[in-house]
């Protein structure tokens, strides 16, 4: 007779009640560093699943973002069993800036990003057990997106958390605001900031909570990190991001671009986002072969696994069920 199986844990069966750090360092979880090919150092921090392993997991955070703002999110997948391990990309973060100071994020070509990712997951998959899952937030889901439909990634499986596959900014439609972007970085240093402060053009630091987060104590771990670390602080990004978002967005949206996408997508989307627009997410879901999309609305703002309790839940056993799925965990040899 054969020995009954564990109890398989999961990401929605480990409440934040559970206890899990968003202000310190958990001692399951090493920060270190990677090295590019060219020499840039980033930030990445990992940690080992509870036996028995479910995979490997790694989470790539959004524009101006901090891997210390999902210590919570990671921790539950630890629990449920998976290796985790978050990246930062160059230029934000602990990794650098390439502005023309030290709150301005930059980038000349989203190609960049794409080229760091590839040459990290190659190193990472090597060394960390199937099934191997990629899951990112925001900007951070654009890139994985664009990477997996260049061939760039080969997950097993992929959620995208709020991706940004179209921008809210200027009250412009996105191939204007493409075009205006490409005059406004021409006519000076790209480097140089789009906007004053904030994630969003005519947005204040005094109101940006209203753009992430109904939860104020998810949303003052920014500050405490940031108090902790100065070095995380971000604010605007520049022209040049903003003409190379644009650019990256329109190639993701040519034709025939996410229909030639062949592994399973979640896509996570909010109807009252007022960073990335809803419409573009709900499209990129509906051209996917095997694209599914998870909605919110009132109850939920773009930082969908900060939000209250009710809304990650949600989200997190959407993840969990789709993950079960899709990249099943490897039964050990018989």
């Amino acid at each position: 007779m054969n020995a009954p199986r564990p109890e398989k844990p999961r990401v929605s069966d480990t409440p934040a009640a559970a206890g899990f750090a968003r202000r310190s360092i958990a001692a399951s979880l090493r920060e270190s560093t990677w090295t590019a090919a060219d020499g840039q150092v980033l930030r990445r921090i990992d940690g080992a699943g509870k036996a028995p392993s479910r995979g490997a997991l790694l989470f790539l955070p959004g524009r101006g973002d901090c891997y210390e703002k999902y210590l919570e999110t990671l921790g539950q997948w630890q629990a449920a069993g998976w290796d985790v391990t978050a990246l930062d990309w160059r230029g934000q973060a602990g990794s650098g800036r390439a502005g023309l100071d030290a709150l301005t994020g930059h980038v000349d070509d989203f190609a960049v990003w794409v080229a760091d990712l590839a040459a990290f997951w190659r190193e990472w998959r090597a060394g960390s057990p199937g099934p191997h899952v990629l899951v990112a937030h925001s900007m951070g889901g654009h890139l994985a997106l664009r990477a997996v439909a260049e061939g760039a990634v080969d997950p097993r499986a992929l959620v995208l958390s709020a991706p940004m596959l179209g921008l809210h900014g200027l009250g412009l439609p996105t191939r204007v605001l493409g075009r205006f972007a490409r005059i406004m970085a021409a006519l000076g240093d790209p480097r140089r900031p789009a906007w004053r402060d904030s994630e969003k053009p005519g947005a204040h630091f005094a109101t940006r909570m209203r753009l992430l987060t109904h939860d104020a104590a998810r949303y003052a771990d920014e500050d405490f990190w940031r108090a902790a670390r100065p070095e995380l602080a971000m604010g605007p990004a520049s022209w040049g991001w903003v003409r190379a978002a644009l650019d990256s967005i329109a190639r993701l949206d040519a034709p025939g671009v996410l229909e030639a996408v062949t592994i399973p997508v979640l896509l996570l989307g909010t109807r009252c986002d007022r960073l990335v627009r809803y419409r573009a997410i709900a499209r990129a879901a509906a051209r996917l072969p095997h694209g599914e999309l998870l909605t919110f609305g009132r109850e939920c703002r773009h930082e969908v696994l900060r939000e209250v309790d009710p809304v990650r839940a949600r989200a997190l056993q959407a993840i969990d069920e789709f993950l079960d799925r899709t990249a099943p965990r490897r039964q050990p040899a018989a």
